[in-house]
């Protein structure tokens, strides 16, 4: 159970502070919820506790993780199947973001980069790209501390690395 003031992560919607924990009746039921304050796309959510696990919802992740996977970005191979089959990248795509896993967000990043890379992305690919991004660079200002443009070059230059390892 997260605590009022806990940094989570919402999958599709970024970082947010747990601000409260309400009861409330709904449908002739009470229930706890949590409402968070997603900063960044500036919404407040209220979810059930009892969902947020299978929400895929998570307390961001510790520093030392977060160095790991800027380390192994460029790590892995690319499904060769999302070259040639859309459906199923996209599938694959939304079941990696719909966890709030932060290796399977940056598989997501790295492997449509590396799409991108041989042909021109797609408004599905563009859009999933987009939303990993937004997640990924969220988390990494609240685990760094820095602002929205400093997460950005931060990604930036392991994309940089990883695409020149790539060639």
């Amino acid at each position: 159970m997260f605590q009022i003031g806990d940094k989570v992560l919402y999958p599709m919607q970024g970082v947010g502070v747990i601000e409260a924990i309400e009861e409330k009746e709904v449908l002739g039921e009470n229930k706890l919820y949590y409402r968070m304050n997603m900063t960044e796309i500036n919404m407040q959510i209220i979810i059930p506790i009892e969902k947020a696990e299978t929400l895929g919802i998570r307390q961001i992740v510790e520093p030392d993780i977060l160095e790991n996977v800027f380390t192994d970005f460029h790590l892995g191979n690319t499904d060769p199947s999302i070259y040639e089959d859309r459906r199923y990248c996209r599938d694959l795509h939304k079941r990696k973001i719909k966890t709030g896993d932060i290796h399977q967000g940056t598989e997501i990043i790295r492997d449509l980069m590396r799409k991108g890379q041989r042909n021109k992305l797609g408004a599905e690919d563009t859009t999933m790209l987009n939303n990993a991004r937004r997640m990924f660079i969220s988390e990494v200002m609240q685990v760094k501390g820095v602002d929205h443009e400093q997460a950005v070059h931060l990604l930036n230059e392991v994309l940089l690395i990883s695409i020149q390892e790539t060639v």
